[in-house]
């Protein structure tokens, strides 16, 4: 029986996955065209089963190496001489299992190049003879070279990428022989390579692949994709459930992220499925019962992201300010920080502006800028596990309670609001107050539709019932007005009666506490700090 999966690689014998044929087709027409091109995209995001997959088509009309560097110890970057004979023993390593054809003389060659001591063994003198090889090949040869990451940060391989670079050149200019193509995948883009091991301005500019084509095929997973997979599924297990709305529930929170997509599925079926019915299950209930699973484990994307983060400061700065301030950060892909936060898979360009990749990920982000403001003051979380047991009854959320504590415990703790505090300062508070309530039971995401510098949606996830609030600054009563407006329509878009909406007010006479008012057939709890 088939099984999702979301370790290593994908096998459509063994696993449920989306049909990856037209992306293939599309990455063969590269190939065909005889480019130079990367393939990077941020960790688990399906690299190396499409690699596989392409591989698989390839080899119907030309030879295929495809070698992995994480087979490369880290010696075998030290010197050209080591990295030549580590290069080597990978390609004979393929010939020992019969993956790939070699005339017998190129054979020996190799061979003795492997075998000559080290400070006999040139990467020049490896090169010549691949592209000896290229000439004797009865088919053209296509390169292929996974987790080039291994050695990003390694001058050795920088040459090695140059070498490449001058027998592409020469297969146009001088029809000397070389692959037909060369596929490179990993994490960063080789095209920035420079700017990362080297520190000069000239090298910066001089990428030694900047022949390389540009790789523009989206590999996340569509909604029918992913609906495809699915149908798989319940063709298997009969759970009943609704496809297609399942699909597009999913896609939406995880903007087709592969490992995320495979992920929700592996729970919903290994865990979720053990605490309700798999009709149930598979349902938006049992999806956020994956999330909220998803957001409790430390997995190894998650591990990736935050090393990332905290490696990089200044991106991790960016990335706070975007969600927790709502900066609006224009797309530039000349922004050296905008380049890697797009590699490492956390943001992507939306209409010229810069987006956080999914709702899971936002969600672990703020989870953890709320952690870390829970170790430097620890504010609200003590009093909030104490208080918790009395805001849920009967399964239910009671978010006007909810509203008014965190009023008072404001005013009590914090005092009156400063002219030098800000929105962000607002949405801050209320989510380290509100986070250990729901914490174990329930989700919230904000809705980045209106995350900006005047209001912000934040949306709860409690035992299958959803409750909207509106955080924003308080600027006056037409202001407020519209405000009470945007919040209706959106509670329309969800079908919900009762919204909730938060307003930090500076003016000296105001009325703080709590309200209910009826708007165009809504109820709308209103909190005034």
């Amino acid at each position: 029986m088939k099984k999702f999966n979301t370790t290593a690689l994908c096998i459509p014998s063994k696993h449920y996955m989306v049909d990856l044929s037209e992306r293939v087709k599309e990455i063969k027409k590269l190939v065909d065209a005889g480019e130079y091109f990367t393939i990077n995209r941020a960790r688990q995001y399906g690299k190396t089963t499409t690699l596989t997959a392409l591989r698989k088509v390839l080899e119907d009309d030309y030879e295929v190496v495809s070698l992995d560097f994480q087979g490369l110890g880290s010696a075998s970057f030290r010197t050209e001489e080591s990295f030549s004979k580590g290069f080597i023993r990978l390609i004979l390593n393929k010939l020992d299992y019969n993956l790939i054809k070699i005339p017998d003389d190129i054979i020996e060659q190799l061979k003795q190049l492997a075998s000559k001591s080290e400070t006999d063994t040139k990467l020049q003198d490896m090169m010549s003879l691949l592209r000896l090889w290229c000439s004797k090949a009865e088919r053209q040869i296509v390169l292929i070279i996974d987790e080039v990451d291994s050695a990003t940060n390694n001058q050795v391989f920088l040459d090695f990428l140059a070498q490449l670079r001058d027998g592409y050149i020469s297969r146009d200019s001088d029809d000397i022989p070389t692959f037909q193509s060369v596929i490179l995948a990993g994490v960063t883009d080789v095209k920035h390579l420079k700017a990362k091991i080297r520190d000069d301005e000239n090298s910066k500019e001089n990428s030694p692949c900047y022949i390389a084509a540009d790789f523009t095929i989206d590999m996340s997973l569509s909604e029918p994709g992913i609906k495809g997979m699915l149908d798989e599924y319940e063709a298997d297990h009969n759970t009943g459930m609704d496809t297609a709305n399942i699909a597009k529930q999913i896609r939406d929170y995880t903007n087709g992220y592969p490992f995320l997509v495979s992920r929700i599925c592996e729970l919903i079926d290994t865990r979720v499925c053990k605490t309700m019915s798999s009709g149930e299950a598979w349902t938006r209930d049992g999806i956020d019962e994956a999330v909220k699973l998803i957001l409790a484990e430390n997995n190894t994307l998650f591990q990736s992201i935050t090393k990332n983060l905290n490696n990089y400061p200044e991106l991790k700065a960016s990335i706070r300010s975007i969600l927790m301030e709502g900066t609006k950060l224009a797309w530039s892909a000349q922004n050296d920080a905008i380049v890697r936060l797009q590699m490492y898979g956390l943001i992507y360009n939306n209409h010229n502006s810069v987006r956080i990749a999914n709702r899971i990920f936002e969600t672990m982000l703020y989870n953890l800028f709320i952690s870390d403001e829970e170790l430097k003051s620890n504010v609200f979380s003590r009093k909030g596990d104490l208080e918790k047991n009395q805001f849920v009854t009967d399964g239910i959320l009671n978010m006007e309670l909810i509203l008014d504590r965190f009023i008072k415990t404001y005013t009590e703790i914090c005092g009156p609001l400063v002219e030098r505090f800000k929105e962000k300062d607002g949405r801050e508070l209320f989510l380290l107050y509100l986070k250990p309530i729901i914490n174990g039971t329930g989700n919230y995401y904000i809705e980045a539709q209106t995350r900006d510098q005047t209001r912000t949606d934040v949306i709860v996830d409690y035992l299958g019932k959803q409750y909207i609030l509106e955080l924003k600054i308080w600027r006056g009563e037409r202001y407020n007005a519209a405000g009470e407006k945007q919040i209706c329509e959106y509670l329309d878009y969800f079908n919900l009666n009762t919204g909730y909406m938060l307003s930090f007010n500076f003016n000296k006479n105001k009325k703080q506490g709590v309200d209910r008012v009826e708007v165009g057939g809504k109820v709308l709890i209103e909190g005034v700090v």
